[in-house]
């Protein structure tokens, strides 16, 4: 790799920062290209570090002004200072006060890290390390201080100055300027720092706490758009509602705001008191958002408000324990859903999410722990393996020791930590002081990378009515660990009886279970009193995160599909069976046969359109098959996309063919009768709806296209409108040019809207898709600096359409590899989420293989890779 690698971090060389900051007190006078930020640091020696070190503080791209101690200013010899570093060789060996005055260009912060421009108004992004971006700092997760920040800028360009905290003072600064200043209480690392300036609208609110204090709550959006943050403030009040309720945490300050811009890396971030989100995942009404939106900045305001306590007010020692703050906080905001609306669905959705994104980075070339051992670039660590297997793990250990123990060990871990920068360690440790658990081998899920693999076999002894169940754990090697020790996985478990009704669990003459925890590399379960042999209901709830495979065959399953009390289950039965079929269609294919027909599935799919159904969002989770990406996984190798497609879209127009009358049916009874809403009953008819046209449309057939049309052309809200463009984008004709042409002249003015429109186009898989893609680089709607537009169609085309992104002939891989290296100068962190696409490429057939191989070896030999780039190239490319 030509580009020099950044040195790498590891988790063993930890060692406590050599100083402290008890106060930091930020001066921050705004200037489009010549911010000046003044910061005076109240610092101290660690008793815990090194008594004769230099002072090191962290820069990035920084140019300084100057530098004094306590009010002397350092000469020139007393420093040694670059763009990405301070040193003082000689600090005073007591307490001290150091200021730092240093000078930035936001209009110029492309990589949209530190302090930026988006559109007219100045915004922050400090976490992981944008911090060292504003003002030379110890930019780490484990230096806490109180911060007092002085904001000021131009009256008529900024009359709103918010920072962290509560507001202390606000007044005229003379010269057509105005000030304020913000004092937050409690302590916190530079990575929760926030700072936002401009003149946007707001909404207002405010939510009495349990204590019966009362809290303002403000979200700020652009002017005009204030008819479209209603849903977000809602879900700010029923999120603090339901965390005093499920975890017993109030809300600490005056004040909570959430400020809405257009140029975000992320989805949104949990700054003290004043949380940063890209708008897609604030703004909503009926004409512009979907279901799907609506849902998000539900869960999306959630995670960050939750973050508040799990990640705030405990915050992460160094930032290998990233999942003590992510992976805890999705499970808190998956548990928030699941109250607020399906817990079966939600459970679905989730596992769904893991599968698609998670699995496929553990059986990858960037599979990593849930906790790493190293990092070269941290920027690359925000991953499914941290948050959505951090938040499984958690999930588990809930399984394992019980709610009482769960809850005690996390009200533990709240009154002993409040204030302090933890590790993976000390939270554990709470649990197993209020269960009584040895945690020694539960601590192998944080340290061991890999999806385990449990293989179920099961007998039935009728003459001493004893089942047993044998499960067999083993973990596949994956990069830098070639050897793996079994690890504690709660099996939930239960015995369905040929009537279909649970059996009682009894090992030993006692009851027993439902929870069983497989710690060895094979476990066996004996079963007494079973009078008839049962069909096992493996993992109920998904209760660990493992592919499984075991002796169930389609009937047992199919059984299952009907009459396993667990829904969970219920819908994963089918889905097997399903994905069975297309594993072996795939095969057939292969040799040049047909798709295999299982009129079974058929009968099992269409018992969900029937008019008594009355949970329909289950019902369309149920409706859905596997995915593309999940036969992928399946095959594990050689794997070829087109073949896989080919498997799907056969499978869809034979049951398309089965069931016309009762999807046909389906579709009109599930039809908009009243205004639009929201809720979860009224987004589960439309989506059972799409389920429905979705097959009606399969296979480009002429009566589902024109209702898919149809529809498009009477949709009075944009969930309608989007699921029927969805359903007609995957068929090349007039009805779909016509659809995307009308949406473009109807929301061509909207920027979120036309991400939808993009995301559509990127995601057919049809041949000429990337010709397409590529001319939509020059739409006026395309905007290459902002990372929602970059995501919608460079980042759809390369994560949503495996048929084109995988083109035999690398087409589709020189293309993504050309943005990202286009990128890399500009917004590497956004260059090397892109280059994620790549993350299976060494599951397919070896023609596309060696063309995703050329490309990435391309990325490799450019000059002037980023770190974030770079790391990923590297990593994706190791043997």
């Amino acid at each position: 790799m030509r580009a020099e690698d950044p040195r790498p971090v590891r988790l063993v060389d930890y060692r406590p920062s050599d100083f402290l900051i008890d106060e930091v007190h930020l001066d921050v006078k705004l200037d489009p290209t010549a911010t000046r930020v003044t910061a005076r640091l109240k610092m101290r020696p660690n008793p815990e570090g090194d008594a004769s070190a230099a002072l090191a503080l962290d820069g990035d791209e920084l140019t300084l002004i100057s530098a004094a101690i306590d009010g002397v200013t350092l000469a020139a010899d007393a420093l040694d200072v670059s763009p990405a570093s301070l040193r003082i060789a000689n600090p005073p060996r007591g307490p001290f006060e150091l200021e730092i005055v240093t000078e930035i260009d936001p209009t110029a912060n492309t990589r949209l890290m530190g302090l930026y421009r988006s559109n007219a108004s100045y915004c922050t992004q400090c976490e992981a390390e944008g911090f060292r971006r504003i003002t030379y700092f110890l930019d780490r997760p484990d230096v806490l201080a109180t911060y007092t920040t002085r904001i000021e800028g131009p009256t008529d360009e900024t009359p709103l100055l918010l920072s962290n905290g509560n507001l202390v003072e606000t007044g005229d600064a003379g010269d057509g300027r105005r000030f304020a200043v913000w004092h937050d209480p409690h302590p916190k690392p530079s990575y929760l720092f926030a700072l936002v300036a401009g003149d946007l609208g707001v909404v207002e609110d405010e939510f009495v706490t349990m204590g019966g204090r009362t809290v303002a709550l403000k979200v700020f959006v652009e002017h005009g758009k204030e008819d479209r943050a209603s849903h977000a403030m809602e879900s700010i009040k029923a999120s603090m509602r339901w965390d005093e309720q499920a975890f017993g945490r109030e809300y600490d300050l005056d004040v909570f705001m959430v400020v809405a811009v257009s140029h975000f890396n992320m989805g949104a971030m949990e700054n003290k008191g004043l949380n940063v989100f890209n708008d897609k995942y604030v703004l909503a009404s009926p004409e512009t958002a979907t279901d799907g939106d609506y849902a998000n900045i539900e869960a999306i305001i959630a995670h960050e408000y939750f973050h508040n306590w799990t990640g705030n007010r405990i915050t992460c020692r160094d930032w290998f324990q990233l999942c003590l703050k992510e992976g805890l906080t999705v499970f808190r905001d998956q548990e928030f859903t699941s109250d607020m609306r399906s817990r079966p669905v939600k459970r679905i959705q989730d596992v769904r999410n893991l599968r698609a994104l998670q699995f496929a980075e553990d059986a990858g070339p960037l599979a990593h722990p849930v906790r790493p051992e190293i990092y070269h670039e941290i920027n690359n660590f925000y991953t499914p393996t941290v948050y959505e297997k951090g938040a499984e793990v958690i999930r588990m250990l809930k399984t394992w020791i019980g709610d009482a123990a769960f809850r005690a060990g996390m009200d533990l871990y709240f009154d002993r930590h409040d204030g302090e920068a933890c590790t993976i360690e000390q939270f554990v440790a709470c649990f197993a002081e209020t269960s009584g658990r040895d945690m020694t081998q539960w601590m192998r899920w944080y340290g061991q990378a890999g999806t385990p693999d449990v293989e179920v076999t099961t007998s039935y002894d009728e003459a001493a009515r004893t089942f047993t169940l044998e499960a067999r754990q083993s973990t596949p090697p994956t990069p830098g660990q070639s050897t793996k020790k079994p690890v504690v996985i709660p099996l939930a478990l239960g015995l369905v009886d040929p009537d279909g009704r649970d059996v009682d669990l009894v090992v030993d003459g006692a009851a027993a279970g439902p929870v069983f925890a497989l710690q060895a590399e094979t476990t066996r379960l004996v079963f007494e009193q079973v009078a008839r042999r049962p069909i096992p209901s493996l993992f109920r709830g998904f209760s660990a995160p493992v592919k499984v495979t075991s002796d169930l065959t389609d009937d047992h399953l199919l059984f299952l599909a009907a009459y396993d009390s667990d829904p969970f289950n219920r819908w994963q039965a089918g889905q097997t069976v399903a994905l069975r079929n297309l594993v072996a269609s795939v095969a057939a294919v292969r040799e040049g046969g047909e798709p295999i027909d299982e009129p079974r599935l058929a009968d099992a799919i269409g018992r969900v359109f029937a008019p008594e159904e009355t949970d329909c969002a289950y019902a369309a989770q149920v409706a859905a098959l596997p995915s593309e990406g999940d036969v992928a996984r399946e095959l594990r190798s050689d794997v070829d996309p087109d073949q896989v497609h080919a498997a799907r879209t056969a499978l869809k127009a034979a049951l398309r063919r089965r069931l016309a009358g009762p999807l046909a049916a389906a579709f009109e009874r599930l039809a908009e009768t009243g205004p639009y809403s929201p809720d979860a009953a009224s987004a589960g008819r439309r989506a059972l709806k799409f389920a429905a046209l979705d097959f009606l449309a399969a296979g480009g057939e002429p009566d589902g296209v024109a209702r898919a049309h149809a529809l498009y052309r009477s949709a009075g809200n944009m969930t309608d409108r989007v699921m029927a463009l969805q359903a007609l984008s995957l068929h090349a004709g007039p009805e779909r040019e016509d659809a995307l042409d009308d949406f473009a002249a109807r929301f061509g003015g909207d920027p979120l809207l036309m991400d939808k429109w993009f995301v559509i186009q990127a995601s057919a898989p049809l041949p000429g898709t990337l010709d397409r893609v590529q001319t939509l680089m020059g739409s006026p709607a395309f905007d290459i600096g902002n990372p929602n537009r970059v995501r919608s169609l460079i980042g759809a085309f390369g994560s949503s359409n495996p048929t084109q992104f995988n083109r035999p002939d690398g087409a589709g891989y020189d293309f993504v590899a050309g943005v990202a290296l286009e990128l890399n100068a500009t917004n590497p962190q956004v260059a090397a989420r892109l280059l994620g696409a790549f993350r299976t490429w060494r599951a397919l057939e070896p023609t596309r293989r060696g063309k995703a191989e050329q490309a990435l070896r391309r990325i490799a030999e450019a000059p002037r890779l980023s770190p974030d780039v770079a790391d990923i190239v590297r990593r994706a490319l190791a043997a």
